[in-house]
């Protein structure tokens, strides 16, 4: 295999797995943000101002969401990692 195809494979499996990290982190991260904006216009209505509320719901949406897609999101990471070490054989 030449460099610049080896270059190639190594570009294209940097981008993949840079778009996988964006693809499992998103759930659980709007999951979060968007309990942490319900919990702060409650804050903001009820006029309780503690920066502690917000955690435990954030905690358990962040949780229940992995729970929930957890299979789904670790089967991409393994179908990736499958796929980068044999990209790894063939590249030398």
């Amino acid at each position: 295999m030449s460099s610049l195809a080896a270059t190639d494979v190594v570009l294209r499996a940097v981008r993949e797995g840079l778009l996988l990290v964006l693809l499992v982190s998103a759930p659980p991260l709007l999951a979060s943000l968007v309990v942490g904006f319900l919990v702060s216009v409650l804050q903001a209505a009820s006029q309780i101002h503690d920066p502690s509320i917000a955690f435990v719901p954030k905690l358990a949406a962040v949780i229940l969401v992995l729970v929930l897609l957890g299979p789904l999101l670790g089967a991409q990471v393994l179908r990736f990692s499958q796929a980068l070490l044999v990209a790894i054989a063939t590249v030398r």
